[in-house]
């Protein structure tokens, strides 16, 4: 018999060793484990995150993963997933974290908003010369309090496009630990509105949208804002002017010369003069033939990377860095994932981000890797 007990002893330490993962799902609502979630470990590599394995938690919210893996060894950092009332959380194990005693934390979910709240929505408005006007849209979400705003039937953001861009909208959705989603919208029952299906857990979360219409400058842009909470923000590059009622000039950012408007309607009109100073030099215009003669080049310096920050104090050099950065970062992978990746395996890709911006990708190779993650995690967000 003691051979017997000896025995099943030294096979319960060999499997506790081979063990890679190990830790406990804490639900940040209650304070307490939590029972029964589904937690799934994600091996990343630069062809995206590889589904490894999948296990419930126990009656403690205890978890372990049997799976020799290690974070950075065969590709990045290592992605835990657990899902609880429908909605996806994610935990990144970086190379040289431990992989045991993980804390995976988790919410309840609730269809009331409660601590989530809108926190800035910015819009940023660029006539072109060939007769379209881009805009870039991004909303901030802060959720201070201890639940999930989940509302799938009747969403968590709504908003509206102008007739002229007939639906045609990019929307990507950004969580606290997450990586960035295309997300598709839905009707939301009225022409032209639409109802976004996105968990704000707590924490900050990110919307951003790009779409683009018909206009001409100078010409009138209308459009309305459904979501409360705000403010709303319009900018205009060097070289475009806005004007209209409930439309105030809040000043000039000093490093691309882009204006900022506060805008007081949620009904916005705003009559549009002028294309950005280099689509003029693209275009030969005036500035073109300066440069040309040997005059002052045109040169904006743009930031390569944003933080968005509620403090008026520093809210210029984020809000105009949104506008060029959206529009190369769509699809991003947040809390710092690409640098983290890049770490582990640094002779697979070459640039890099930060826990608080972003790194360039595709985000269409962002959306089939999260396609990937999802069919194993089966939440949402």
């Amino acid at each position: 018999m003691s051979r017997l007990v000896l025995m099943g002893g030294l096979l319960l330490t060999a499997a506790l060793a081979q063990a890679a993962i190990d830790g406990v799902v804490t639900n940040g609502t209650t304070g307490k484990p939590q029972p029964g979630s589904t937690v799934t470990l994600f091996q990343t590599t630069n062809q995206g995150p590889q589904f490894m394995d999948s296990v419930k938690s126990g009656p403690d919210g205890k978890f372990v993963i049997d799976k020799d893996v290690q974070p950075g060894r065969g590709g990045g950092p290592l992605l835990i997933q657990a899902v609880w009332g429908g909605v996806q959380y994610n935990k990144i194990i970086t190379p040289g974290q431990p992989t045991t005693g993980v804390e995976v934390p988790v919410f309840e979910s609730s269809k009331q908003q409660g601590g989530a709240q809108i926190q800035q929505h910015f819009m940023v408005l660029e006539p072109d010369v060939n007769g379209t006007i881009t805009v870039d849209e991004i909303y901030v979400y802060l959720n201070d309090g201890k639940t999930t705003w989940n509302d799938p039937a009747k969403g968590t953001l709504q908003f509206a496009l102008p007739a002229a861009a007939q639906g045609k909208v990019e929307v990507d959705v950004l969580a606290p630990g997450g990586m960035s989603i295309r997300r598709a919208p839905d009707p939301a029952g009225k022409p032209n509105e639409f109802k976004l299906d996105f968990p704000i857990k707590p924490g900050e979360s990110r919307v951003e949208m790009h779409w683009t219409m018909p206009f001409t400058t100078p010409g009138v842009f209308e459009d309305k804002i459904l979501a409360k909470g705000g403010p709303t923000r319009i900018v205009a590059p060097q070289g475009i002017t806005f004007k209209g009622d409930g439309i105030v000039d809040a000043g000039t950012e000093p490093q691309t010369k882009a204006t900022i408007y506060n805008v007081a309607n949620a009904d916005i009109k705003v009559n549009i003069e002028g294309v950005a100073v280099q689509q003029q030099a693209a275009s030969g215009g005036d500035d073109a033939a300066q440069q040309g003669n040997g005059g002052p080049a045109i040169s904006e310096n743009l930031p390569k990377l944003f933080g968005l920050t509620i403090a008026d104090g520093s809210l210029w050099p984020s809000v105009l860095s949104v506008k060029w950065v959206l529009l190369s970062v769509l699809g991003m992978l947040a809390i710092g994932f690409v640098l983290l990746y890049r770490k582990g395996s640094p002779a697979e890709l070459s640039a890099a981000s930060s826990n608080s911006s972003s790194s360039t990708s595709s985000s269409s190779s962002t959306g089939t890797d999260t396609k990937a993650s999802s069919r194993h995690a089966r939440g949402r967000g």
